[in-house]
């Protein structure tokens, strides 16, 4: 009898890791990755929008846009708005200035809005100029000179 040099343990039963097994695992790891940046991302850009579209500044200026008699005039009516605010709110000691942009909905069209706020002390939020884009063409809803709107109850 020959003795051999190699030891023969009969049929492996080692799990066989092949390079195409290493790739998928690879693969959905990275999937599993970018799906959790993913969805940080979206909610911290959910969270953005929604604390700028439910500020005191956009209700001030949503309510500003619905009054005002020049849109009125276009754009029929005010519906509605989009359900997206951009634009940025920032705060500095005891006051702050917002720029807001936002899709008006109204009987006849549709347009966008953007609205300029300063807050001041404790006084609350006040329109300092607003403007909607028609056929091409920016509509100034404030007047040079004019007096900014008083703050509604």
């Amino acid at each position: 009898m020959r003795r051999s040099s190699t030891i023969s343990a009969g049929p492996t039963s080692v799990n066989n890791v092949t390079t195409k097994n290493i790739i998928l695992i690879i693969v959905g790891i990275v999937a599993v990755l970018g799906l959790i940046v993913a969805l940080f991302v979206g909610g911290i850009t959910w969270f953005v929008f929604h604390t700028i579209g439910t500020s005191e500044a956009a209700e001030t200026a949503r309510t500003y846009l619905r009054n005002n008699e020049t849109l009125k005039q276009d754009v029929g009516e005010v519906k509605d708005f989009g359900s997206i605010v951009t634009g940025q709110v920032n705060y500095q000691n005891a006051g702050g200035e917002a720029t807001l942009h936002f899709k008006v909905i109204g009987e006849k069209k549709t347009v966008n809005a953007t609205v300029d706020l300063s807050y001041r002390g404790n006084r609350g939020w006040r329109v300092t100029d607003a403007s909607y884009v028609l056929d091409g063409q920016t509509v100034e809803l404030m007047r040079p000179y004019e007096p900014a709107p008083s703050p509604s109850p």
